[in-house]
């Protein structure tokens, strides 16, 4: 790839790859760059979904493949990924390295770029979820070790220069995912009924939660609750379709709940381990037709993020994602079985709310982030050097006290 700018795009699981796609595109589309696509985590792994599939109906080119031994805690999974990722890089040795928000894959993944002076892109920096995760700790780690930030929002971006990053690194760019929305790649209603078999005329709750990971021992406590809602939901006509959490500590008592609840349940229940971008943006796409109920419900920032581009009413369950910023679209609930499903029916069944929701204005962006993107990368002027040689510009000055 003479001439051309190389960039590493890592990406760890389904969730943070339908975001990056769009920057993928962007890249692949742009003759001053190449992507080199390094895939990880829950990807590789069948237990939940074999996700590399996707990538590759998607038509992206895979550079390499950084296996994390599946069944380790976080911590050691980490260790696994730092290496892998050292030896790779150390390999292709590209001129930046592309990371997407909080995950600890890609923790892994910027702590070995970082150290192997290769300039860090990190995307989705700078956003809050304050509910009892890693995510903030992690985040913010990978914000102060990376060397260019794409922001989703004005906010998340004036974050980041609060933590002493220098402007000419940051840039607010909107959401990705919001790329694909615009450009309607996702399932038709007529596809959504073929792949899932569901009833429009009736009700449908489409559900996603994931481990705390600060509350290893919440976690079945937290699905039995959710689940207990969506059984009475059941019993009145309403639709769930469940997919697997990510592979977060905690994920398998998760699974086993929902296989538990789609075996007792039969044909009531849709579960799939990933429903894939396509289908699970066309699920949500049901709510712009006023004639169908259709809500999302459970932890996943795709509730919080994705949703108010559909105008889809949706349930934010617990504090994972608390603190981020969202559209009026989204309600909560604590892990409470009664609380969950009166808001559930609300969502469902109680219109001037639905209204609100499909008229919803969204935070983060109406498209062309990863033109945005590309364009920030194109147009940059400073050197190798000079992305590599981080200035902290807090000074920490005295006066009367702490000051800033």
């Amino acid at each position: 790839m003479t001439g051309k700018t190389t960039i590493a795009v890592f990406t760890g699981n389904r969730a943070e790859y339908g975001l990056l796609s769009p920057v993928l595109r962007a890249l692949r589309d742009h003759d001053r760059f190449h992507y080199h696509l390094i895939v990880s985590g829950a990807h590789l792994d069948p237990r939940f979904g074999n996700t590399v599939s996707e990538i590759e109906a998607d038509g992206f080119i895979i550079g390499d493949r950084a296996v994390i031994p599946a069944a380790m805690d976080t911590s050691r999974s980490i260790a696994h990924a730092i290496l892998a990722m050292a030896d790779i890089l150390d390999r292709v040795r590209p001129d930046y390295l592309m990371v997407y928000a909080d995950r600890f894959e890609g923790f892994a993944a910027v702590i070995a770029g970082s150290q192997a002076n290769i300039p860090v892109i990190h995307l989705e920096g700078g956003d809050l979820t304050e509910g009892g995760a890693l995510d903030d700790s992690v985040r913010h780690a990978m914000t102060k070790l990376a060397h260019l930030h794409f922001a989703t929002n004005t906010q998340a971006a004036n974050r980041i220069l609060a933590m002493g990053e220098e402007p000419w690194r940051v840039a607010t760019v909107g959401f990705p995912a919001i790329d694909r929305i615009a450009a309607g790649d996702f399932a038709t209603p007529a596809e959504v009924v073929s792949d899932l078999g569901l009833d429009l005329s009736a009700p449908i709750v489409l559900f996603t939660q994931h481990p705390i990971t600060t509350d290893p021992e919440g976690v079945e406590r937290q699905i039995t609750a959710s689940l207990a809602a969506l059984e009475m939901l059941i019993r009145e006509g309403v639709q769930p379709v469940l997919t697997y959490p990510n592979n977060d500590h905690g994920a398998h008592v998760i699974i086993a709940a929902l296989q538990e609840f789609a075996s007792r349940h039969g044909e009531a229940v849709r579960l799939r381990r990933s429903l894939g971008r396509h289908l699970y943006h066309g699920v949500m796409a049901l709510a712009r037709n006023p004639t169908i109920r259709i809500a999302t419900a459970g932890n996943s920032s795709s509730g919080i993020k994705e949703t108010p581009a559909f105008g889809c009413p949706t349930l934010d369950i617990g504090t994972r994602q608390q603190g981020r910023l969202r559209a009026a679209n989204v309600i909560g609930a604590d892990h409470d079985a009664a609380a969950i499903g009166a808001a559930l029916r609300r969502c469902l069944f109680d219109d001037d709310f639905r209204s609100l929701c499909r008229d919803v204005e969204n935070p983060y962006g109406l498209g062309d982030t990863g033109a945005r993107i590309v364009r920030f990368l194109e147009l940059l002027s400073h050197d190798r050097f000079a992305l590599l040689r981080k200035r902290m510009l807090l000074t920490g000055e005295t006066r009367d006290g702490w000051f800033r």
